[in-house]
């Protein structure tokens, strides 16, 4: 995969990408997306999509960028699907070549070995919810709305949210938010295990996501955390399973590079300097599930940045 000299001089048309901070030169190991429909609340479209996929695809190859953060333009986050483009259906197509746009963005930011930062600044509903279900932390603005209208809409769950939403909030509070279809501040607690972190203002909600990345970025192993948030996403069917699974890995990163540099910057009392990436520096185990190809194997074929 070829990779951008920087991601803001992409040829993108709704969404920005931007370093931080926003002057530095190159691609700095923070870097912000923020979904762009100034007039129409950034509700999600299919150009959205494929531009997300594209981002979070070569974010996972890009070894200079170490954390992402996601927020919205304006006063809204994400308005959900954009409904004056309705849903079509190309009845020429077979139904299970079919993947939702939503959730090969979801499957994206899933796959991508850096955490990702949902900065939801303002409102969101629909895929501006379920696509965020796969990221590491989620900042809301307790002000804001948020909900999953899907049976208001004569739909279904989509971008994966089914599996995700439930092992984040419960089955019971899963099941209340998709029977109403309603939307809730973010401080609600149906939301309890969703925001991790709920804000006053929405000015405070992008800089406390901006903090976390950079105690991310400057204390933590990239290799790591990629495969703690497998551990918990992929895990065996029992406990035996998994200690003996953990217990593989741990032991392969045993004296490894950033478990070297880790110990060493604790006894020096020094910041410390992670090099490791993946799958370059992964145990021997890795991956430990099934690989399920989940790709459009037209569009893909086609996708280029």
């Amino acid at each position: 995969m070829s990779l951008p000299q920087t991601y803001s001089s992409l040829p993108l048309k709704e969404v920005r990408v931007s370093n931080h901070p926003a002057n530095a030169a190159g691609v700095t190991p923070i870097q912000i997306v923020t979904l762009y429909r100034p007039n129409a609340h950034n509700a999600f479209t299919r150009v959205m999509q494929e531009e997300l996929v594209l981002l979070w695809n070569t974010f996972d190859a890009d070894d200079r960028v170490k954390v992402i953060i996601m927020t919205g333009h304006g006063k809204m986050f994400c308005a959900g699907a954009d409904l004056q483009q309705g849903f079509k259906r190309d009845l020429s197509g077979k139904i299970n070549d079919h993947r939702d746009g939503g959730g090969r963005v979801a499957v994206a930011i899933h796959q991508c070995r850096k955490p990702t930062i949902a900065a939801m600044q303002g409102s969101a509903v629909g895929v501006g919810m379920t696509m965020t279900l796969p990221m590491a932390i989620r900042v809301a603005y307790k002000g804001g709305k948020y909900g999953f209208p899907f049976a208001r809409r004569g739909l279904v769950m989509e971008a994966a949210s089914s599996f995700f939403l439930p092992k984040l909030v419960g089955n019971g509070r899963t099941m209340h938010l998709i029977s109403t279809g309603a939307t809730y501040p973010g401080d609600h607690k149906l939301f309890d295990g969703m925001f991790t972190e709920v804000m006053d203002t929405p000015d405070a909600v992008l800089t406390r996501a901006v903090e976390l990345a950079t105690e991310i970025v400057d204390n933590c192993s990239t290799v790591a955390w990629a495969l703690m948030r497998d551990l918990v996403w992929r895990p065996t069917p029992s406990a035996e399973e998994q200690h003996l699974l953990d217990s593989r890995i741990l032991y392969s990163m045993f004296s490894g590079a950033d478990n070297n540099e880790g110990v060493k910057a604790f006894l020096e009392k020094r910041k410390v300097n992670f090099t490791g990436s993946l799958p370059k520096d992964a145990p021997e185990v890795y991956p430990w599930w099934p690989l399920i190809d989940t790709r459009d194997p037209v569009k893909d074929a086609k996708a280029k940045l």
